[in-house]
């Protein structure tokens, strides 16, 4: 079963087989994730949330996203009533900080596709990915200290956790770029690939956890929930959510197929 994409300014949308394709289409700007754009994506994302089974999120044309899009025209908070016409972080509480825990409370499992370069709020999407797969000649880079900002949209969070201090302050601090086979090495990514079998790749991730059983879900948010969680609060987590998947047809389905020596057929149930 397979739906259209659905026409959208910045943001394409399609469903093929359980698998929602969402894709940042601006390629002009390098897929810049202005707050246009950004309130689209969480558009796409809250629906995906809702139908499909996996999620992947890649970028059109050249770049996966060159974070936000600082060429583009708009009000300042004093115009708009705000108190402070300087406060940079303004669009991050309203705007940007929503979007990405969006990203990371899917039900479903999520995979990135990066390409080209995944740069600022845009390396901080691409690493929320639960399967990252990247192309040869993508690269990632916390550019924030080239305007004399600071990581957002979750990254100073992501990194460290993912490659470690040392790592994460030289990305931070020295605003260099990441190749995609560094970051591989690194253990920032899963896979690098030839940028002609990026989405072949990525779409091979997807289909697979979309045909996976609804545990899944469940096992993406335990990971993520691990990341805060003491030792015995952890414990506590696998146990429910145990009970919870314990609870799905599919569990069913799939001790039925383990005894009966069959390939399972998971519905997401």
């Amino acid at each position: 079963m397979s739906a259209a994409p659905q026409a959208q300014t910045k943001v394409k949308y399609a469903l093929e087989d359980g698998v929602a394709i969402i894709t940042l289409a601006d390629p002009g700007t390098l897929n810049a994730l202005g707050v246009d754009m950004a309130a689209e994506l969480r558009a796409a994302i809250d629906r995906a949330g809702k139908e499909a089974r996996a999620v992947v999120i890649t970028g059109e044309g050249r770049g996966f996203s060159s974070g936000a899009n600082l060429s583009a025209p708009r009000a300042t908070d004093a115009q708009q009533g705000g108190p402070d016409p300087r406060d940079a972080g303004s669009a991050l509480e309203t705007v940007y900080n929503p979007l990405v825990t969006a990203v990371r409370d899917l039900p479903v499992p999520v995979v990135t596709a990066v390409n080209g370069p995944a740069a600022g709020v845009g390396c901080s999407l691409a690493l929320l990915g639960d399967i990252i797969v990247a192309g040869e000649s993508a690269y990632f880079l916390q550019a924030f200290r080239r305007i004399g900002l600071v990581p957002d949209g979750g990254s100073s969070y992501l990194l460290p956790r993912m490659i470690g201090r040392a790592r994460a302050m030289e990305m931070m601090l020295l605003g260099e770029k990441v190749p995609a086979k560094t970051a591989l090495d690194w253990g920032m990514i899963n896979r690098c690939v030839p940028d002609g079998e990026l989405m072949a790749t990525a779409l091979a991730f997807a289909k697979q956890l979309a045909d996976g059983p609804a545990s899944l879900g469940i096992i993406r948010r335990q990971a993520w929930d691990a990341l805060d969680a003491h030792w015995k609060d952890q414990l506590h987590n696998e146990r429910m959510n145990q009970q919870v998947a314990g609870r799905t047809e599919d569990f069913v389905e799939g001790v039925s197929a383990f005894v009966g020596k069959r390939q399972a057929q998971f519905k997401g149930k």
